[in-house]
């Protein structure tokens, strides 16, 4: 393998990885680069220096040898931007939100179904998690907006739909093949149905559960693995379903697996199911600020969760997820409307509040990352510190 520039790369070539770079793009397939124009992309999509493979280098053909200048070459290597949008969010919010309502009322219909020993509609979850990638790949900033603000009552339907949608995200950010995608985002829908068979009042229990309780409790992992498997859904989405409780040190349930016994896509699913546990708001319990729930999680690294992959989610949710309730220094408080993936910090905030005069303010997008706005951000926040009916605001300024 060989080390080398953008600039020395040649038509030819064999790319194994991006090395360095000034974007957010990596190599999604290794591969020959045939063409200047394939080089040119990488350029333009901020590539510094990659890794080759001299072995693999195609020998330039003599004049006689080369093919009819009318022939086309494919290039192999292929450009993944885990940040791509082809729409705005504005645009975006609407479609994403219609999704987000049929979604729930899928919910509610698997959750019936399963109680009356009804089988699952398998091709209607698989069509919504179609449905949630496309909106994904055209804008993830809408629904992990809506995935951000949630009813207080609705955690059982609403976590299951938040964590399919944050798999997605975390799937595109890894370059992840659509087909997996799908699969990851059907499994993540379906993750908690066993929940049907625990008692509501375990499953609304706001004080610590007895151990006759927590035995209960832990069985639904058990459940949705049987129910999920027997669909037919295939092995990936059982396999969230069953084990997006079990832990890399094997202390986790229902089967006590540890290190190797659990896939990438089963650690994925136990970084987002505990992420979106720990921000949810309930009815007996205040969510945590995205900030606390990243240090709880970092706390259960190496023994419960994949160091590596939870960098890798962090990077793609940010530290400000769209959706975050947030205080800038002069006061004001607005909502986290766009993610801002080169500084992570300066994202596009609506705000609607101040903080000071204790007032509503004329909606207004302010853009952290433009060089003429002296404001900053300075803490994420609950709406409850200001009496802010967040779901009503957000209903009503953020839709379109």
């Amino acid at each position: 393998m060989k080390t080398i520039t953008i600039n020395d790369l040649k038509p030819g070539m064999f790319v194994v990885s991006v090395t360095r770079q000034a974007g957010h793009v990596r190599v999604k397939s290794q591969g020959w680069v045939r063409t200047a124009g394939a080089i040119g992309s990488l350029q333009k999509a901020g590539v510094l220096e990659v890794e080759i493979d001299p072995d693999k280098t195609l020998q330039a053909k003599t004049k006689a040898q080369s093919e009819p200048q009318n022939e086309t070459h494919q290039d192999n290597v292929t450009v993944h931007d885990p940040w791509h949008r082809s729409t705005s969010v504005e645009a975006e919010l609407d479609h994403a939100s219609a999704l987000y309502e049929e979604a729930k009322g899928l919910q509610e219909k698997a959750f019936a179904d399963v109680k009356a020993g009804k089988a699952i509609a398998v091709e209607e979850f698989k069509q919504t998690a179609s449905g949630f990638i496309d909106s994904i790949f055209r804008n993830q900033d809408a629904l992990a907006c809506i995935a951000r603000i949630r009813e207080k009552d609705s955690y059982l339907l609403e976590h299951s739909l938040n964590v399919s949608i944050l798999m997605s995200i975390f799937a595109k950010h890894l370059g992840l093949e659509r087909d997996i995608i799908e699969q990851l985002a059907t499994g993540a829908l379906l993750h908690d149905i066993g929940k049907i068979k625990v008692p509501n009042e375990i499953l609304n229990k706001p004080g610590k559960l007895t151990d006759n309780e927590y035995q209960q409790m832990m069985a639904h992992a058990k459940y949705s693995y049987e129910i999920v498997g027997e669909s037919g859904l295939g092995q990936i989405a059982t396999e969230i379903a069953g084990f997006h409780h079990e832990r890399l040190d094997g202390s986790g349930y229902p089967f006590g697996k540890q290190g190797d016994d659990l896939s990438q896509y089963v650690r994925m699913a136990a970084i987002v199911d505990v992420y979106d546990a720990l921000t949810a708001e309930r009815v007996y319990k205040v969510g945590l600020t995205p900030i606390r729930a990243f240090r709880i999680l970092k706390e259960g690294t190496p023994g419960h969760y994949d160091a590596d992959l939870l960098a890798h989610f962090i990077n793609c949710i940010g530290v400000y997820p769209v959706g975050t309730l947030v205080k800038l220094k002069s006061e004001r408080i607005g909502i986290v409307a766009s993610s801002n993936p080169h500084e992570p910090l300066k994202p596009v905030v609506k705000v609607f509040y101040h903080a000071k005069n204790m007032l509503y303010t004329e909606v207004k997008d302010i853009d952290l990352a433009d060089k003429r706005v002296t404001d900053e951000l300075e803490a994420a926040i609950k709406p409850e510190e200001f009496s802010i009916d967040l779901i009503r605001f957000f209903r009503h300024t953020m839709m379109p």
